[in-house]
């Protein structure tokens, strides 16, 4: 059974920094394309970084330079570092895993990709 468990959410100030983790499981880490995509109120679901099992990998130009993805094989884990956070980052981010190919969709992996965790809160407030 396919399972994505996000963790490291939370409230932080602007200008600060968050490391969100994603936890796999009922896969091989190797052959999926693993990806953020973020949700905030009234706002359009965007896809911000992904990192595939061929080495590739995206950021969104909303978070380039202050976001860093990264997997480790083996712990089977996903992480997400958001420094210099600011208010618009603020919104529910979703862990999610599909084929390695959905790299090239760019901010709209999301939609070809075939498992979401249940996503974390992060807000940046000060």
């Amino acid at each position: 059974q396919v399972q994505l468990v996000e963790s490291g959410g939370g409230l932080v100030q602007p200008g600060g920094s968050l490391r969100l983790s994603c936890a796999v499981s009922g896969f091989t880490l190797e052959y999926y394309a693993i990806g953020w995509v973020r949700q905030a109120p009234g706002k359009e679901r965007e896809g911000v970084s992904c990192s595939n099992g061929n080495g590739k990998i995206f950021y969104s130009d909303s978070v380039k330079g202050r976001f860093t993805i990264w997997r480790d094989s083996s712990r089977n884990t996903v992480y997400l570092q958001m420094d210099n956070l600011t208010p618009e980052d603020s919104a529910v981010y979703f862990c999610t895993a599909g084929p390695n190919p959905a790299i090239v969709a760019g901010s709209t992996f999301g939609e070809v990709m075939h498992y979401w965790g249940k996503g974390i809160l992060v807000t940046v407030s000060p």
